[in-house]
Order: C-alpha cells, then sequence, then structure tokens
C-alpha cells in the first residue's frame, strides 16, 4: 500500500503561478476598459488568489491518495480499480488519472508526478504501462 500526500511547496508554487497569471490578467483587463489605476488590477489579483490558498490550504493538502494491489482511492469516496486505469498524465503538479468510464480525477499537488505515475503503472503492471 502506498500513499500520496499533497505537498506544500508544491501548493504554494502552484498558487504563486495563479497569483502572476491572475494579477496581469487583471491588469490587462483594467487597461483595456481604460481605467487610469491598471496597477490595482495587481493587488486584485494577488488577493483573490491568496485568500483561496489561505482558505483552501486546509482541506486540500490533506486529501490522500492510497494505492493499493487493486484499487486508487481518493478522497470523497473516490476509487477505481486499477484495471480500468487507461490514462495517466501531469498537468503541473498533479497527476490526472483517466479511466475507461471517462472519469478523470486529479492527485493533486505532488512534489514529483512523474514518480506518481511511475508506482501507479508499477502496480497496475508492466502491461498497462501508458
Amino acid at each position: 500500500m502506498t500513499e500520496f500526500h499533497p505537498d506544500k511547496t508544491t501548493y504554494i508554487r502552484t498558487h504563486a503561478m495563479m497569483a502572476a497569471v491572475a494579477m496581469a490578467g487583471a491588469m490587462l483587463v483594467l487597461w483595456l476598459v481604460g481605467n487610469p489605476h491598471v496597477w490595482t488590477g495587481a493587488v486584485a489579483g494577488f488577493a483573490a488568489v491568496a485568500i483561496r490558498g489561505w482558505y483552501m490550504a486546509s482541506e486540500l493538502l490533506t486529501e490522500v491518495w492510497v494505492l493499493d494491489r487493486k484499487n486508487l482511492s481518493g478522497p470523497y469516496q473516490r476509487t477505481t480499480a486499477l484495471e480500468n486505469i487507461t490514462k495517466l498524465r501531469t498537468i503541473a503538479g498533479a497527476v490526472q488519472v483517466v479511466t475507461r468510464s471517462g472519469d478523470k480525477h486529479l492527485i493533486k499537488y505532488q512534489e514529483d508526478p512523474q514518480a506518481v505515475i511511475a508506482t501507479i503503472n508499477q502496480a497496475r503492471g508492466a502491461e498497462h504501462a501508458t
């Protein structure tokens, strides 16, 4: 049995990237509408992401995924049999798990998403590697 815990550093880095995008986006919108105080977009974008990150941290940093011989189980009773996994891929600091039925799950804020994929593939067996 293996557990995948979120990494706090990856969580902070992801939110820093989101803040940069939000700041630039908000400033662009204010510039496009002719607002003379474009800099306030940076403050608003940063504040929005910082508040979200602070508020959601207690929940998101406790989401643990458990891999055993037959299943991958996550928070909120999400479970899929290893034989039902059709695709594994990285999305920033997360691993996306795609099942035969089309369900998609994210194992979020992983320090090394490739290592998570390798571990799941090893559990699935080499013939199932994606």
